[in-house]
């Protein structure tokens, strides 16, 4: 069962080091493992690489979609600790963007609850998990959500216009945006390991001050990394940010 689930929860884009983390990261809100194709290539030559699909899109869009953050953490986790996935004790770095960064922030707490050697977080795009405001404003109906989209610049403007594209986008996007607007952070929920926290100096949604309070979140180590650009400052950035995972993990 936890070969197919693997299959499933886990795409590995291009071959990987045989040694060191590995690196497992998380798509926002609304997004899949391929929004990382470019990342993983980046960082492959030296880092093993895998991208989490979460349920309700892409190949997996007959499957309900996410309905609460802490289940879905639960069953990252356990695709990421048994079987093969284990990696016989090879130490986990996690990077999540946006709603990834919450998930991949209860995925570290869960594995440094059994344990597992979690070398550091990377928290991008995403205010600190205690910080509440509503994730969208004018609700969870359609305008509400291609506005949100438009403001964020996640997806090319043109595709927004076409039905069929927004028709197959929408329950994904819904279900992720309900999920993460009802989470909440637990007190005393810290991790051990560090943590750096990137955000673009342009964001609509995530401040300086959001990202520099993932600090609180941990009695590791913490960083600060600011970029030129928006929500998605990934984009533009990918070859700044890959440096920096790699620098810090090698």
């Amino acid at each position: 069962m936890i070969g197919g689930d693997r299959d499933l929860w886990l795409r590995r884009f291009h071959g990987g080091a045989a040694t060191g983390p590995r690196l497992v990261l998380f798509p926002h809100a609304g997004g899949s493992a391929s929004y990382f194709h470019g990342l993983s290539g980046l960082l492959s030559p030296a880092l093993d690489v895998v991208a989490v699909q979460y349920p309700g899109r892409q190949d997996r869009r007959a499957e309900p979609g996410v309905r609460d953050i802490r289940d879905l953490a639960d069953r990252v986790t356990e695709v990421l600790t048994s079987g093969d996935e284990a990696g016989a004790g090879r130490p986990y770095a996690l990077f999540g963007h946006s709603m990834g960064a919450s998930v991949a922030f209860e995925v570290a707490l869960r594995m440094e609850r059994r344990g597992l050697p979690v070398v550091r977080l990377f928290a991008s795009g995403r205010r600190a998990p205690g910080l509440r405001r509503p994730e969208l404003p004018g609700g969870y109906g359609d305008a509400s959500l291609l506005a949100e989209l438009r403001l964020l610049s996640g997806t090319d403007a043109r595709l927004l216009d076409d039905e069929d594209v927004v028709r197959m986008i929408m329950p994904a996007l819904r279900d992720d945006y309900r999920a993460i607007g009802v989470y909440e952070w637990r007190p005393g929920d810290v991790l051990g390991c560090p943590v750096t926290a990137l955000f673009g100096d342009e964001d609509p949604r995530v401040g300086e001050d959001d990202a520099r309070a993932w600090a609180e979140y941990t009695t590791g180590s913490f960083e600060l990394i600011g970029f030129p650009g928006g929500h998605f400052y990934l984009g533009e950035r990918a070859g700044e940010v890959a440096k920096i995972i790699v620098d810090r993990l090698a």
